[in-house]
């Protein structure tokens, strides 16, 4: 049948009609949206806020500007970091994509056939399909039989046949699993396996089933774990903060009314005094507030995001959004697709063996000279599949096609150049058949293939190993082939004749060469994979469009099936179980066969009503939806540009290790929040408790508001490189997960934060009050100056303290090796400011006033690092008794 194709104009009257065939990408990252979306954090919140009251106070008289103007600007960096990060991983996304050829396809235009992009095609085109083409658009089979490969629309690797549609066939408005495999629709996306046809283009674009999908992919994301966690935490410091501001806000003018003699005499002293007292007491509440407030926390976990990022791209994987690398490695459990996945994504050959039930190893089968010639003729003589100049495979059905993988491009060009090995006839495989056959005149041999029942009802011999011909035992190769079948393999047998070939039939004295098992086979690191994510307590869901028994012996060997108590459901019997029941089950699911987008995206649904951090791995349209709403998505990065768009990670060599380094580095990335949440609460509860009750020991303002600046600021954020590069460690993946509204601050973190801090504290009252520390220096400048010294060096020191919950706080250090830098950076820096007045320069003059500090001498240094040191034995005392407790 000649098709003509419709015409230039015709073209552009059906795409204004009918829109376009492009799918719109999603709008890039800009600098400015991450920018804004940082101001939404609640920590973010908190601190400007702060800065405000400080603005407030600092026109009244009451405040130094320092502070607001500190804060404002650490607020400006996490923004800037932020931004950057999330501009940086999506133009990285971008460039990978680009990087990609555009997808052509071949239509009848004008009377002739022309190739044009994909994205160029209209509603009434004709598009030529052959093997190996991707389909561009939904419509219907007009002319011509094909065999399609639907696993990017419904995850299943069977290949799918299509015929020719009659007139009236229309495609179905409502898409269905079962409308996948239909005789006649095709959708965008789908690969041809084998055949010819014409497609009749019904719908385009948006209007497309990978359009409707794109489409839904825009709904808002749910919030990440991490980002939960860190609201809580915000709340509770806040909280913390306000509580403690307005005792402590009352006790001081309380304190003021007892020294004063008592009420009547208090206010007896005229309203200056009184309102003095007021604007000192709220001055110190609003320092307590400044205190309580770890402002460096958004600074470094923007600062810990980026630095990781951009070192996860060594481990083949690319985030798209930052926080979706930490939210990995919160996950409690990972559906996963199949195919491509865990699978290799293609049929293969994965077992060879003779009639006699004994497998030959496939690298071993050269040796076996007699029998591996007359199987590479069998098939390379007897296909309709051939290597191209690219040296891919292409032509024949999905079996054809691993069939001659299994000959190899070097063995089929032998063959094909042989003139003297001619096929004088043959006979393609058809359904009523089962198998197929090709006469070599040359050879004097008939060669079949095709099912083993076709050629075992006839055969009576076989060749062993060594090429001897036996007589056939039945029984012990039903016996082989039955245990195949469980694994979900398919069984193809081949043989030769001496006779002449004969239409439709076997010749009876066929001797059977060998059999072969194929399959979409299990990768070996998939396998090896799964079970460390196991081990990390993940649970591991496998979900597919697959039949349930291969998805379950896919899963046997994939070691997701171990137990009695392990379930695999289709997504019928899903579907006849309510949201609850489904609930008490899903600790026990392993797989969910025949699955439709619906069931991905209501089992991510499920969980996240349950608490739990969700991961969705896939590569197909079909799994995007899912991949969106999933707390993490995971996309292939062979697979389709829409499942890309939806993950927040792209694995970009479809290894399933890959995927566990990004749960591991995400662990790591938690643990480093953890560990720098200790040293800076330590930090802040000390800073609260000092801040508040030094005075009514006599002591003002032992930490000036410029000492809690460079805290908060200096500190913090070169705190974030001293602990945000701490090593992955082994023991992270054999940790239990996390639930996603469990509290940052845990028990056993509470009690290190408040042991060190009330020690910290201690110390601090004791080098305030204690005669012999104010006998080391030479006035009460000096003695302030040095307790500024002895709270920031206390800190660095336990710094050490966190890096590790047991004793080894001092290994791995040659692995992160900023650490030390920063160490002595900060000890560096507050010498240099200590010390400016020294120098006869305006800048260090104006510096040493800022900080309100002089210089001292050797014997006052020595005396705060040795107080400071015992930041170290504190804890590790503390870690004895809480060791002998676990």
């Amino acid at each position: 049948m000649k098709f003509n194709g419709l015409t230039d104009r015709e073209v552009e009257e059906s795409r204004e009609k009918h829109g376009s065939n492009a799918i719109p990408d999603s709008e890039p990252t800009t600098f400015w949206q991450e920018f804004k979306e940082t101001f939404g954090d609640p920590m973010i919140k908190i601190l400007l806020a702060i800065a405000a009251l400080m603005i407030v106070m600092f026109f009244f008289g009451y405040a130094e500007i320092y502070e607001p103007l500190g804060t404002i600007v650490a607020v400006l960096i996490v923004a800037f970091v932020s931004a950057k990060t999330g501009v940086a991983s999506d133009t990285k996304y971008r460039e990978l994509k680009d990087s990609t050829k555009k997808d052509q396809c071949k239509v009848h235009r004008n009377g002739v056939v022309v190739v044009i992009d994909v994205d160029d095609v209209v509603v009434g085109d004709k598009v030529l399909l052959q093997a190996g083409d991707k389909i561009p658009a939904d419509g219907i089979l007009i002319s011509g039989n094909l065999h399609v490969d639907n696993s990017a629309l419904n995850g299943e690797a069977e290949e799918c046949k299509k015929t020719e549609a009659p007139q009236d066939f229309q495609l179905a408005d409502d898409i269905t699993g079962e409308t996948f495999v239909d005789q006649h629709s095709l959708f965008r996306g789908a690969v041809v396996f084998d055949g010819e046809g014409i497609l009749d283009v019904r719908k385009v674009g948006l209007q497309t089933m990978m359009g409707k999908m794109a489409e839904e992919m825009q709904e808002e994301e749910p919030d990440s774990p991490l980002k939960v966690k860190l609201a809580k935490l915000a709340k509770q410091i806040s909280t913390f903060g306000y509580i403690g501001a307005i005792v402590i806000a009352v006790l001081y003018f309380a304190y003021f009314i007892v020294s004063a003699g008592g009420p009547s005499l208090y206010f007896a002293a005229g309203a200056e005094q009184i309102i003095k007292d007021v604007v000192e007491a709220v001055s110190l509440a609003v320092v307590i507030i400044v205190c309580a407030v770890p402002e460096g926390l958004p600074l470094m976990i923007s600062l810990v995001l980026m630095q990781n990022t951009s070192k996860m791209l060594d481990h083949n994987v690319l985030v798209r959004k930052a926080e979706g690398i930490e939210t990995a490695g919160s996950l409690n459990i990972l559906f996963s697709d199949k195919t491509g996945t865990i699978t290799k994504g293609s049929l293969e050959v994965v077992d060879f063996f003779t009639a006699d039930g004994q497998s030959i190893e496939l690298s071993q089968l050269e040796h076996h000279s007699a029998v591996n010639g007359l199987v590479d003729l069998a098939i390379g003589k007897n296909t309709r599949s051939m290597f191209d100049a690219t040296h891919r495979v292409i032509g024949g059905n999905a079996t054809d096609q691993a069939l001659m993988k299994f000959i190899g491009e070097e063995t089929f060009r032998v063959l094909d150049a042989d003139r003297d090995c001619v096929v004088s006839c043959s006979q393609g495989f058809n359904s009523t058949n089962k198998f197929s056959q090709a006469r070599i005149d040359s050879l004097g041999k008939t060669f079949y293939k095709g099912a083993p029942e076709r050629l075992l009802a006839v055969a009576k011999h076989y060749l062993d190993a060594e090429g001897n011909v036996k007589e056939l035992n039945l029984d012990v190769l039903n016996q082989k082939i039955d245990g195949l079948a469980t694994k979900a393999m398919r069984v193809l047998a081949f043989g030769y004749s001496e006779k002449e070939l004969v239409e439709n039939t076997i010749n009876d004295d066929v001797v059977i060469i060998g059999l072969v098992g194929i399959r979409d086979d299990v990768r070996p690191e998939a396998k090896e994979a799964i079970e460390e994510v196991q081990n990390a307590g993940i649970q591991v869901v496998m979900i597919t469009g697959d039949r349930l028994e291969t998805a379950v012996a896919i899963a046997k060997d994939a070691g997701l099936l171990k137990d009695e108590s392990d379930k695999a459901l289709s997504s019928a019997q899903l579907n006849e179980m309510s949201d609850e029941e489904v609930k008490a089950i899903i600790p026990h699911i392993r797989v969910i066969a025949r699955a439709l987008p619906t069931d991905k995206s209501r089992m991510v649904r499920l969980c996240q009503e349950m608490n739990l951090v969700v991961g969705m791995t896939g590569d197909g349209v079909n799994d995007s939806p899912a991949l969106k709403r999933a707390d993490v998505g995971f996309a292939m990065g062979s697979g389709t540009e829409a499942a890309k768009e939806a993950g927040k990670i792209v694995i970009l060599d479809d290894n399933f290790k890959s995927i566990k380094d990004a749960i591991w580095y995400g662990r790591t990335i938690y643990h480093n929040i953890l560990k720098f949440c200790k040293f800076q609460l330590v930090i802040n509860v000390t800073a609260v408790i000092v801040s508040a009750i030094a005075p009514f020991f006599g002591v003002e303002e032992p930490l000036k508001v410029t000492h809690l600046l460079f805290v908060n600021l200096v500190m913090d954020g070169l705190g974030a490189i001293m602990l945000g590069n701490e090593p992955a460690l082994e023991k992270y993946m054999k940790e239990k997960p996390r639930r996603r509204d469990e509290s940052i601050i845990s028990k056993a973190m509470m009690a290190q934060i408040l042991t060190m801090g009330a020690w910290l504290t201690v110390i601090s009252f004791v080098y305030l009050k204690h005669p012999f520390f104010a006998g080391l220096f030479e006035n009460e400048e000096q003695h302030l100056t040095g307790y500024f010294v002895l709270f920031i060096v206390s800190a660095l020191f336990n710094g050490f303290n966190v890096r590790d919950d047991g004793f080894g706080i001092f290994k791995g250090l040659n692995e992160n090796t900023g650490f030390l830098k920063v160490f002595f950076a900060i000890i560096f820096v507050q010498a240099l400011i200590v010390n400016a007045p020294l120098v006869p320069l305006q800048v260090f003059t104006w510096i040493g006033n800022m900080f309100s500090c002089v210089p001292f001498g050797i014997k006052g240094w020595i005396a705060v690092i040795l107080l400071a040191v015992t930041m170290i034995p504190v804890d590790l005392i503390r870690k004895c008794f809480v060791g002998k407790k676990n």
